[in-house]
């Protein structure tokens, strides 16, 4: 019984190093392919996430899938988290770390370039709409995506504050369109 709840320490190290470098590939994967990957899923995301927990475990623990094993791994990836959350205080590491907002709507008008940089569709979009209750698309003066995978959507109407905009990236090529006014 004891050989199923011990482990050495070289094992336990060798638990740790797999939890951190799981943890530092999904970060870089995460911003490398975007927001996209953390939005709301579909069965077949939701079947992918759960095949990439699978995988992510099977590395963490490797050969050793003992309660203690697990209990490191598990301890290594929040500890981690946190290290990662104090870091985000820091804007370099924020910006690093957090993809840019997106404009996906302009004024009533879906923007393609927008929806390809943020890897949606516009089946997306219109669901995001039709949540909202938005009935038309030209009520919308702004649409953004989000570095959350959400979709937000600022109705026409009041004027919206430049710096509540400050950070959403444009697509190539349109002027930033709440100077414009």
């Amino acid at each position: 019984m004891t050989e199923l709840l011990g482990i050495t320490p070289l094992q336990a190290g060798a638990v740790v190093v797999a939890a951190a470098g799981m943890y530092a590939a999904f970060l870089v994967l995460v911003r490398v392919l975007g927001a996209r990957v953390l939005a709301r899923m579909s069965t077949f995301d939701l079947i992918v996430t759960l095949m990439l927990g699978s995988i992510a475990g099977r590395v963490i623990l490797g050969y050793v899938p003992v309660l203690e094993a697990g209990i490191i791994g598990l301890a290594t990836l929040l500890l981690l988290e946190v290290i990662v959350g104090q870091l985000r205080t820091n804007s370099r590491v924020h910006r690093w770390l957090t993809p840019d907002p997106i404009l996906i709507i302009d004024d009533g008008v879906v923007l393609d370039d927008g929806l390809r940089r943020a890897h949606i569709s516009l089946d997306e979009v219109a669901g995001a709409l039709r949540e909202r209750g938005i009935r038309q698309i030209d009520e919308v003066a702004y649409g953004i995506f989000e570095p959350t995978g959400a979709i937000s959507l600022l109705k026409r109407g009041l004027p919206v504050d430049p710096q509540l905009l400050a950070d959403v990236t444009v697509p190539t090529g349109r002027p930033r369109p709440w100077h414009r006014h």
